[in-house]
């Protein structure tokens, strides 16, 4: 049996990860140190014999006995309301987290798997953004910590690769929504859907012409699975290709959630990307991978979820 190490394990995307890690077969072991992550959405895989979990903040020295094979690094305050009120946590997850966990799997002869994002491409000047793209970021920006700290991992990463050969896997996870994400954690979804459940007015930034790509949670651990299992060792774009405003968005929910709420505007925050859309023609033809959950079937989902809880 193979055993993998997930750090943000009880995140919203580390803890559908140790989910479907769980379910391929393999023993996991999740690490999270709880700042942003909650022992309730992986409360349910404690039962199984193949599954542990460890407090522990990964910017700190990790000990992991026995074998490891896979080491996937999801630990980040992700939204920009926690990173902007933990900037340095986020960039410390970042750097001090990334080297701690290379180093676990330079030690155990792991592959390594960088939970990177979209938003080192920042405000893009071209799109969709390919992988070859290198980006239009402000590093001193109130995104910065982030934006940084993942365009730090990355070259971190790849450092590891070319000097002491760690088999790296780099996945820019583009916008993602679905169950478990916390509603309060300010990100787009769970904003209108908890807005649009309480009839009240829909807050968008900006004038709503920006643009977003959402990739349904199961679509994306399944990109990440099979890049996981791939040979690649540069970066890879996972995410969903079809482009909505963010006012189309905004209609969109409203309507699934059977709402009177109004929009409104405000102004925009600084430095908030003006397009974001994956080019993923490098995960369709290396990974064999697209998305297959439409966004309309994704967000009912995900409002049934929200409602549930």
């Amino acid at each position: 049996m193979k055993n993998a190490l997930v750090t943000g394990g009880a995140g919203f995307i580390g803890s559908h990860l140790c989910e479907f890690l769980l379910k391929m077969g393999l023993k996991v072991t999740a690490m999270d140190n709880l700042i942003t992550g909650d022992l309730k959405n992986i409360s349910h895989l404690a039962k199984s014999r193949n599954f542990s979990f460890i407090k522990c903040d990964v910017s700190e020295h990790i000990t992991i006995n026995g074998k490891v094979d896979f080491v996937l690094h999801f630990a980040s305050p992700a939204s920009p309301v926690d990173y902007q009120k933990a900037p340095i946590q986020t960039l410390k997850a970042g750097s001090l987290g990334t080297h701690n966990t290379l180093g676990v799997a330079l030690a155990k002869k792991a592959k390594f798997i960088l939970a990177s994002t979209s938003e080192v491409y920042g405000d893009p000047l071209v799109n969709p953004q390919l992988e070859t793209y290198w980006g239009n970021v402000n590093p001193i920006g109130v995104r910065g910590a982030y934006d940084e700290a993942k365009r730090f991992s990355e070259a971190l990463a790849m450092a590891y690769h070319r000097v002491h050969k760690v088999d790296t896997k780099i996945a820019r996870i583009f916008n993602t929504y679905g169950p478990r994400m916390r509603k309060d954690d300010g990100r787009v979804v769970p904003n209108f859907i908890m807005q649009a459940l309480n009839n009240k007015p829909i807050t968008i930034y900006g004038d709503g012409n920006q643009t977003r790509s959402f990739c349904y949670i199961s679509d994306l651990v399944e990109g990440i699975y099979k890049l996981m299992m791939s040979d690649i060792n540069e970066p890879v774009n996972i995410g969903n290709p079809e482009e909505h405003t963010i006012l189309e968005f905004a209609h969109m929910i409203k309507k699934i959630a059977d709402s009177k709420s109004k929009i409104v505007f405000k102004k925009l925050p600084q430095d908030d990307p003006h397009r974001r859309c994956p080019d993923i023609s490098k995960a369709r033809k290396k990974l064999k991978w697209e998305p297959k959950i439409g966004l309309k079937e994704g967000l009912a989902a995900t409002v049934g979820w929200i409602k549930q809880h």
